[in-house]
């Protein structure tokens, strides 16, 4: 199943109300976490352990040596005392929701876009009671009878709407590029252009999800792309090609992305977006090693995180 897939039975998610911030953000990445390494490691919870329990999945997380998950709709039949259960456990276990999806409607048509800012107003409550600042968007299919210059236009425009929201709240929207062959219908298929749009609505609030498997299927010359416009990425996905397998069954040299990672001291999540072939525990802690292993270069500084405010929910 790919993360396509999946989030195709979440997006008539019904989300909390809103909740009185109480709690300091800890969800950026900690050099305690990695020693000297600037980046800090999670995972996408959907492609691990689904038939599991919520709890037991972070379990196996946590043994598996990380400290930040990532999810895509998890959440969408919890009452209030099961975000509460989440809260309790991820305290427990010292781990952080670093990312989430949760906004279904297309940023590419501009009909769209009141509806847009209205899921995005109405899905910060929910985002609060995850304890979460940082939102995973998609800009949806390519709209029929439109040009790209004007698909873009719209995603800039929306974007510039939801990066006030954002700003308001604290919190960061991510967009990415799905590869062709994933969907042939959608429209952002190239991070070349997901930068562009990025650096058009000049909102710190807004950033860009550079997922090394789409784009090495849609184009390829990873490396460059990142040391480029390393100021707009926001986070990165992991996964290799093909089978979005770990890191080392296919065609991306992850090791010397992982360098260039650490020399150009990225300090923000790295991701783990992959569908373990082998044991699911042993591939997680044998891809947490590599990027640990190789991102230990001479960095670089970087300072392009969002300083989270009180913005949680209370337990």
């Amino acid at each position: 199943m790919r993360r396509r897939e999946f989030v195709g039975t979440c997006a008539a998610a019904a989300f909390a109300g809103v909740a009185a911030p109480s709690a300091m953000a800890h969800d950026m990445p900690s050099a305690s976490e990695t020693g000297d390494v600037p980046f800090s490691l999670s995972v996408m919870l959907w492609t691990v352990y689904r038939n599991l329990p919520f709890e037991q999945r972070l379990e196996k997380v946590s043994e598996a040596g990380y400290h930040a998950v990532e999810l895509v709709g998890e959440f969408k039949d919890w009452k209030k005392q099961d975000f509460a259960d989440a809260r309790r456990k991820k305290l427990e276990l010292g781990i952080v929701f670093d990312g989430t999806t949760g906004v279904w409607q297309p940023l590419a048509d501009a009909s769209a876009r009141e509806l847009f800012l209205k899921s995005l107003r109405e899905f910060i409550p929910t985002m609060r009671e995850l304890e979460c600042t940082r939102l995973i968007m998609q800009t949806g299919d390519a709209v029929p009878g439109l040009s790209r210059a004007e698909m873009h236009a719209n995603c800039v425009e929306t974007l510039k709407h939801g990066g006030d929201i954002a700003a308001e709240n604290n919190i960061e929207l991510l967009i990415e590029n799905i590869d062709p062959e994933e969907n042939p219908k959608y429209f952002l298929t190239l991070s070349a252009e997901g930068f562009e749009i990025v650096r058009s609505v000049a909102n710190p609030h807004v950033k860009f999800l550079y997922d090394f498997f789409h784009e090495q299927i849609a184009a390829g010359n990873l490396i460059a792309k990142l040391q480029k416009n390393l100021d707009l990425v926001g986070l990165v996905h992991v996964a290799d090609v093909p089978g979005r397998h770990e890191p080392g069954t296919g065609e991306i040299n992850f090791a010397n992305i992982f360098r260039t990672l650490g020399e150009l001291g990225y300090n923000r999540y790295v991701a783990m977006e992959f569908e373990p072939k082998g044991e699911t525990v042993a591939s997680l802690r044998a891809a947490r090693e590599m990027a640990l292993k190789f991102g230990r270069s001479e960095k670089k500084q970087s300072s392009n995180a969002i300083h989270s405010r009180r913005f949680y929910a209370t337990a």
